[in-house]
This record gives structure tokens, C-alpha cells and sequence, in this order.
């Protein structure tokens, strides 16, 4: 008699089934550009596999995109582009160019509008130069000055407010120069680690953030849906995405809790997820942005195979 799958048994044979291999084989070395659907244009996050797991560089993870059939390398830094390139393959979104966490200096405080706009506009004209695609734009933290919390908070209006007036600064050039901003909406709600929440980040809810989007009104200027980062605040994922299919220009990936991988120790159930983004005729990348807890190369085949929907 068959005993009934569990859910690790479900993904994993889901994960087979998407690149043609027994079930076993899915967390086996890769061997070369295997059979996807291809209906999701995937993308490995940087900073994932080389500040974090067994911190590959460059050359290792590009190889790794191309054997899993991604098409992408992202936020990396631009000393690694010309890598990038030689393995034929673009980078999605780039960073910002901000020193240190970039997330914490945005466009709700005028008091670091200078210093944003430059380091993005610099960004802006290297992704155009590069052909690369998008560029990373954070709202910032919600303190008026962004390192320390007893210095005043920057209420929501007023951050909304300096988010938009800040962005149509720049979202011309972005236009000009045909490269598109991203604004993530990221979590504050996790204080275990500063790579899984930020406490303190004042675009923490989707609707805030997609409201700046809409209120600046260009095409150039789109959100950065974090899967992730929308389960932990706001939940109702899929139902997420059809309210803001309009902004969407970024997809990120990860397992909740704790950002790990895609697998069964977590809550988000991802092959609905990724159908409805070809529902709503999403076109654009699907960055895999879990940080590693067991074997990088397995988690990520995992995850790249859950996700070829």
C-alpha cells in the first residue's frame, strides 16, 4: 500500500518533476542546462551565496545560474558585471551604491536626498551602460536620523511625501535612460538577524509603498515585491499580487520563518504563488533570495525547481 506524501515529499517531488529528475536527484550536483518550463525568468541573489553559505564567488555562481537554467546573477556589486556578462547573462537589479546597509538611508528623509540621488543616479547610468535592466530603491528608516531611534521619527505622510518628491527628482533620468527604480517593501518585525527584519524601516507595508509608486507615476519607477518580507507584515500574498500587479517591476523569494530555504520547514506554499505572477502576465525576474541554512547548491536547486511553475 502507498503511504500519503508528506509536504517535503510533495516538494521535492514537485521540484523533480519540474527539471525531468527522479526525486532523488534533486539536491545532486547539477549537470548542465536541464529541461525548465521557463514560464518564470529566475535570478540568484548575490550577496546570498557569497556573503552567506559557503560564500562563492562570482565565476561559481554564474556557472551555477546557467547549469539550473537562470538567466541572472542580481545585486551584485559592478567590479563583478564584466563576469556576469562573460557567462551571458544579465543582472536583473542592481544595488544602490550606498555604503553600508543601503536600506537604512532613503528617500522619506530629505536630509540623505543628495547623497541617495547621487549614488543611484551613478547606478542608473551604470546599469545603462552594462544594458542591465533595474536598479534597488529603499524608502529608508523611519528615524530622522537613520542610525539612531531617539532621534524623532518621520511620520508616514511626511515620509510619503519626501519618498515622492525625492523620486521625481531622479525617475526622469531613470526615463531617459530607460533603466527602471525598484522600492522594497521590507519587514520590521524580525529583530533576530539584520538580513531577516528591519526594525525601524519606515516602507514596511505593501500599500504604503505602492501608494509612493503610484503617486510618482512613471513607468520607471516600480515595487520590489518581496515574498518574503509581504508574508511576515501583510500576508494574503496572492491576493497581494493581484492588487498590485500594476507596480510590481521585482520579485524576491525566501522561506518564512527565518528566510531560509524554500522547503517544508517553512510557511509559504510557492508554486501558487509563481502561477499567479504568470497569471497577471508578469514578465519580469524571480530573484532567489534565501539565505542558506544546509547545503547551498541543494537548497537552491530546490527552490529553482519549486519555483519553474
Amino acid at each position: 500500500m502507498q503511504l500519503p506524501l508528506n509536504r517535503r515529499d510533495i516538494i521535492r517531488s514537485a521540484a523533480a518533476g519540474a527539471v525531468g529528475l527522479p526525486a532523488a536527484a534533486v539536491a545532486a550536483e547539477p549537470r548542465g542546462n536541464e529541461p525548465r518550463n521557463g514560464r518564470i525568468n529566475q535570478s540568484i541573489v548575490f550577496w546570498c551565496f557569497n556573503v552567506a553559505g559557503d560564500k562563492w564567488e562570482i565565476g561559481r555562481i554564474c556557472e551555477v545560474a546557467k547549469q539550473f537554467g537562470c538567466k541572472s546573477v542580481e545585486l551584485a556589486p559592478p567590479e563583478t558585471w564584466a563576469t556576469i556578462k562573460k557567462h551571458g547573462l544579465t543582472s536583473a537589479i542592481a544595488p544602490n551604491g550606498m555604503p553600508g546597509a543601503p536600506f537604512m538611508k532613503g528617500f522619506n528623509n530629505p536630509k540623505y536626498h543628495d547623497e541617495v540621488i547621487a549614488s543611484t543616479t551613478k547606478m542608473i547610468d551604470a546599469c545603462a551602460e552594462a544594458g542591465f535592466p533595474a536598479v534597488i530603491a529603499f524608502t529608508g528608516f523611519k528615524f530622522r536620523d537613520a542610525e539612531n531611534p531617539k532621534s524623532g521619527e518621520i511620520s508616514l505622510e511626511e515620509g510619503a511625501d519626501s519618498c515622492v518628491a525625492g523620486f521625481k527628482k531622479i525617475v526622469g533620468h531613470a526615463e531617459k535612460k530607460r533603466v527602471t527604480l525598484c522600492l522594497e517593501h521590507l519587514n520590521s518585525r524580525d529583530g533576530t538577524d539584520p538580513m531577516k527584519g528591519h526594525p525601524g524601516y519606515q516602507g514596511d507595508d505593501v500599500d504604503y509603498v505602492a501608494g509612493i509608486i503610484r503617486r510618482v507615476g512613471s513607468e520607471r519607477l516600480k515595487m520590489l515585491f518581496d515574498v518574503y518580507h509581504v508574508q511576515v507584515m501583510n500576508g494574503d500574498v496572492i491576493r497581494r499580487i493581484e492588487e498590485c500587479k500594476d507596480v510590481i517591476g521585482h520579485v524576491h523569494t525566501a522561506g518564512n520563518p527565518g528566510r531560509g530555504e524554500l522547503d517544508d520547514t517553512q510557511e509559504i506554499n510557492y508554486p501558487p504563488i509563481m502561477r499567479k505572477l504568470v497569471d497577471i502576465g508578469y514578465k519580469g525576474y524571480v530573484g532567489q533570495e534565501f539565505i542558506p541554512t544546509r547545503d547551498p547548491l541543494a537548497g537552491l536547486r530546490e527552490a529553482v525547481a519549486v519555483c519553474d511553475v
